[in-house]
């Protein structure tokens, strides 16, 4: 248990620093508070192993975690809380709504954190872009919602902490809407081939995401 408060609340703490160094005071205080509630502390200390989720391991055991189901309806920085059943006619009836900035900065905030509490020393800027690559384009993320992602990642492995903390807050933070050059594809197409050599480079260096 005592690990297992550990590891969450130092996630906490990430994302709050994070949080509060582009404006998002409140969010980074009520971060994953409900990871303390008898519900998921006890699945997670039950399976904590310390390099991973323990939510994935209540997985592996029982089919389904109980504890992400719980906390994923309650936290609105997860895409999943965004999911909602459709109004037309679509395949599957699902459909993932546009999520709110502030919540798309604080999963951004999420990822990275979670990424340094799990590499630990091995911790690279570009860790969080090359988790996100591996789930790119399944179809639960909103499409201008993934392409705000998207961006912020790759400033984060381009140009570090520093300058996309300070983006985030004087840029994105205070657009009423997502620019419309994050829309343009042929810019995406542009950003992507120059982070081409940089992300392949880093693939090569990280055994974890291999």
């Amino acid at each position: 248990m005592w690990d297992h408060f550990k590891t969450i609340t130092y996630h906490r703490f990430l994302v709050a620093k994070g949080c509060f160094s582009v404006g998002l005071y409140y969010q980074g205080l009520t971060h994953d508070l409900s990871k303390y509630s008898p519900s998921e502390f006890l699945v997670g200390a039950k399976y904590w192993q310390g390099d991973r989720s323990p939510n994935n391991a209540e997985r592996e055991d029982k089919g389904y975690s109980s504890a992400w189901l719980h906390h994923k309806g309650r936290n609105k920085h997860h895409y999943e809380y965004w999911i909602d059943y459709s109004a037309h006619e679509i395949k599957g009836g699902f459909v993932p709504a546009q999520m709110p900035r502030r919540y798309v900065v604080e999963m951004f905030m999420d990822r990275v954190a979670a990424s340094k509490v799990y590499r630990g020393s091995e911790y690279q800027d570009s860790d969080p872009l090359l988790y996100f690559s591996k789930g790119k384009g399944m179809g639960f993320l909103h499409p201008k919602t993934e392409a705000l992602l998207e961006l912020m990642l790759m400033m984060l492995a381009r140009y570090g902490e520093e300058r996309t903390f300070a983006y985030i807050k004087n840029h994105i933070l205070r657009q009423k809407s997502i620019p419309r050059r994050m829309r343009d594809r042929r810019i995406r197409v542009c950003v992507g081939r120059a982070f081409k050599r940089t992300l392949r480079q880093a693939k090569r260096d990280c055994r974890y995401y291999q």
